[in-house]
């Protein structure tokens, strides 16, 4: 099974966004038939960790791990992190361009989520990317080398100005993703209240 563990923002802060991607350059060339790839607002998530494929006689250690690490992050606050989206950046170059959004606010809790995480992870010998920074984001679009970087630019600046409304993350969850169908498909596995 191919996992990942998660946060997703509700309804409405992805509805907001959903109105901004609209407007930019990578949607209206999507609209126009170039091979541009928006992201499914419902599957707009903020991963924490990345497990890659785990055999799923281990899924009860992953279940017991991220327990643990909900329970302790719990333990730790007073009242639940809040967020908004906002802000653009863009991670690869040529075909691998990928558009997202930031977030702001509480980010420093989510940094502290990701990290029990990745170490109760790491404590249970199952895999996960924790040699990779952890840097908080939604990506909305692939637009890949099929788009001028101009206008991936232009996308990327409009990101930058956005400020979404403020959403409490309320969950931690544990994803299964479906490589092997078009579009992708997510599979929710378990959730622990933050």
């Amino acid at each position: 099974m191919r996992l990942f563990v998660a946060v997703y923002p509700p309804p409405e802060p992805v509805d907001h966004l959903g109105a901004q991607v609209a407007r930019l350059r990578v949607s209206a060339a999507a609209a126009a038939g170039v091979n541009v790839r928006l992201a499914d607002p419902a599957h707009l998530h903020v991963t924490l960790a990345f497990l890659g494929d785990v055999e799923a006689a281990r899924l009860v250690e992953v279940e017991s791990a991220l327990g643990l690490a909900a329970e302790w992050f719990r333990d730790g606050r007073n009242a639940l992190p809040r967020f908004s989206l906002g802000g653009g950046g863009r991670f690869g170059q040529g075909r691998s361009t990928v558009l997202w959004v930031g977030l702001r606010g509480e980010v420093e809790a989510l940094h502290v989520l990701a990290g029990l995480v990745r170490s109760r992870l790491r404590q249970t010998r199952l895999p996960c990317d924790d040699a990779r920074p952890f840097r908080p984001h939604l990506t909305v679009a692939r637009p890949g080398d099929r788009m001028d970087l101009a206008d991936i630019e232009a996308d990327q600046a409009d990101l930058d100005d956005y400020q979404g409304p403020e959403w409490p993350a309320i969950e931690l969850l544990l994803m299964r993703s479906h490589l092997d169908s078009r579009p992708s498909r997510y599979d929710r596995l378990a959730a622990w209240p933050l």
